[in-house]
This record gives structure tokens, sequence and C-alpha cells, in this order.
């Protein structure tokens, strides 16, 4: 099983289709709209403008497990990335990414490693669908190191 199999629903409503992304670069961000790293937004969508004609897909998957910093509906939480970062790339449901509760998309992403730290944490997955990489939180997502990662998985 990979991330391709899991079944999770848009922000927006109706299921998101991860399968479809199969043989894409995906960037799996856990997001939140009252965190400090919030202004992480204005990054990660020219790093999705700049590299989606390539196969790069971010996914933001906002989360209100650390400090109550994503607490909006799905409704409000969709404006607010529009409105205020300009988000066009793909974005789930709200969920919870660690404890009993851990949506199966992260159960794939986190595998036997340790629990997500925060809000803003990193993934990049393969076009396989297997985890190329993991980025904490304060890693940017301009990170000379991210963005090499993703590049390189992307055909040229």
């Amino acid at each position: 099983m990979t991330i391709f199999d899991v079944s999770i629903d848009a922000l927006t409503g109706g299921a998101t289709d991860l399968d479809r992304y199969r043989g894409s670069v995906l960037l799996v961000v856990n997001v939140a709209s009252r965190c400090g790293l919030t202004p992480q937004y204005d990054k990660l969508q020219p790093l999705y403008d700049t590299y989606r004609d390539r196969g790069l897909v971010v996914l933001g998957a906002p989360c209100d497990q650390f400090a109550g910093q994503e607490p909006g509906t799905s409704a409000e939480i969709d404006e607010f990335c529009r409105v205020n970062y300009g988000v066009t790339f793909p974005m789930t449901e709200k969920i919870e990414v660690n404890g009993p509760g851990r949506h199966p998309l992260f159960r794939e992403l986190i595998g036997d490693g340790p629990d997500i730290q925060w809000n803003f944490e990193k993934f990049v997955v393969a076009p396989d669908g297997t985890v190329a990489a993991r980025f904490g939180p304060r890693v940017e997502p301009d990170d000379p190191e991210l963005v090499a990662t993703i590049d390189k998985l992307l055909p040229h």
C-alpha cells in the first residue's frame, strides 16, 4: 500500500482521489491558519507554481492538533488560504496527524517514524508513492535541500 491507495476528502468537499497523483512528486504538508509558521504559504504557493508543470503537487492537510491553530470550518480555511495567500494547490479535509485518530494518509507517510512535531512538517513523496524525504516544520518551502530533493525526483 502507498499513499496513492488512501482515501481522503477534499477541503471543499468530495473525495480526493490520491491515485490521480501517481507518477507525480507530492509535497504533503500539515498546515494551520493561526500558526507562527503560517506565512510559509507565501513560499508553498510559488514552489507549486514553479514546478507543477513538471509534475509537483503540493497537498495541504489542515490539522488542529497543535495548540488549536486551525480552528476554522472547511469553508473558513479555504477562504483564508485563497484570500490571504492565493493558494491554488489542493487541500484535504481537516485531519489528525498524530495519536489514535491519525488519518491513514499520515500513517503511510510516517510509517515507523516519530510523530509530527508541529504544523508545517513536510513530506516529499516520490512518483511511486514512497516517502523520499521528511523535513521539519521550520524548514522553509524554498530551503535549498528541500527544493533539490523535489527537483531530483521530477522529470527534466
